[in-house]
C-alpha cells in the first residue's frame, strides 16, 4: 500500500477525498465524531503533502502550510473543541489551493499522460472543491449568517453543508439548497465558479492539443 501510495500519489488523495465525503455526514453532531473528523483530516493532509512531493512545486511550501494545519487539527482532536476550526480551516484553505496548482502544473509539465496524471485530474478537482469549502468555513466564522439554507436559516452551516455547497458550484450544477447571503460570500462562490469553468476548459484544451500531436506524431 505505501509502494503505491508512492507511485500514485493522486490516486490515494482521490480515493480518500471521496471517501471523506461519504464519512463525514457520520462525523457531525457528536464529540468522537469531531475528534474522528479532524483525525482523518490529518490523515488527509498527509496525502496532500505527498502528492505534492510528486509534483514540479516547492515542498517546503507544502510544509509550511501543513505543519500548523496539522497542530490545530491534533488540538481539536485532544480537546474536543471546534473554536481553532477557523483558523486550521484558513491554513487547509491555502493548502489545497496550492495543492490544486501543484497538481495541475504537474499535468501540463510534459506531453505523455501517466495513469497518476489522470487520477490527478479527479484529485484536483475535489482539491478545489474542499479549499472554497474551508474558506467558506472561515468566511462563517468571521462574517456569522454568510449563508443560509432550506433547514435552519440562522444557524451556522455544518462542514458537509459547506461542501455540498463547493461541489454544487464547482460543478455549476446549481442543485445546493445552501446559498450565499452576505455580499463577500457571494463574491467567492462567484470565484468558484469562474474556477470550476476555467478548469474544464484547461482540461479539454489540455487533452485536444496532446490528442492533436499524438496524431502529427504517428503520421
Amino acid at each position: 500500500m505505501l509502494a503505491f501510495a508512492r507511485r500514485e500519489p493522486s490516486a490515494v488523495l482521490f480515493g480518500a477525498q471521496l471517501a471523506g465525503v461519504l464519512l463525514y455526514p457520520f462525523m457531525e453532531g457528536s464529540d468522537v465524531g469531531r475528534a474522528l473528523f479532524s483525525i482523518f483530516g490529518i490523515a488527509v493532509l498527509g496525502l496532500v503533502v505527498l502528492a505534492v512531493r510528486s509534483s514540479p512545486a516547492l515542498n517546503w511550501v507544502a510544509w509550511l502550510l501543513g505543519a500548523p494545519a496539522t497542530v490545530l487539527l491534533l488540538i481539536q482532536a485532544v480537546t474536543r473543541d471546534d473554536t481553532l476550526q477557523p483558523w486550521s480551516s484558513a491554513f487547509e484553505a491555502v493548502l489545497y489551493f496550492y495543492a490544486a496548482g501543484a497538481l495541475i502544473a504537474y499535468m501540463l509539465a510534459d506531453h505523455e499522460i501517466t495513469r497518476d496524471e489522470l487520477w490527478a485530474v479527479g484529485a484536483t478537482f475535489t482539491l478545489v472543491a474542499w479549499a472554497f469549502a474551508y474558506a467558506y468555513t472561515v468566511i462563517q466564522a468571521v462574517e456569522p449568517h454568510s449563508f443560509t439554507a432550506a433547514v435552519d436559516q440562522r444557524g451556522d452551516r455544518s462542514w458537509i453543508e459547506l461542501l455540498f455547497l463547493s461541489f454544487t458550484t464547482l460543478t455549476s450544477t446549481g442543485l445546493s439548497d445552501v446559498i450565499p447571503v452576505r455580499a463577500f460570500a457571494r463574491s467567492v462562490v462567484m470565484v468558484e465558479q469562474l474556477a470550476g469553468l476555467a478548469y474544464v476548459a484547461v482540461l479539454v484544451s489540455r487533452l485536444v492539443g496532446l490528442t492533436v500531436t499524438r496524431g502529427m506524431r504517428s503520421d
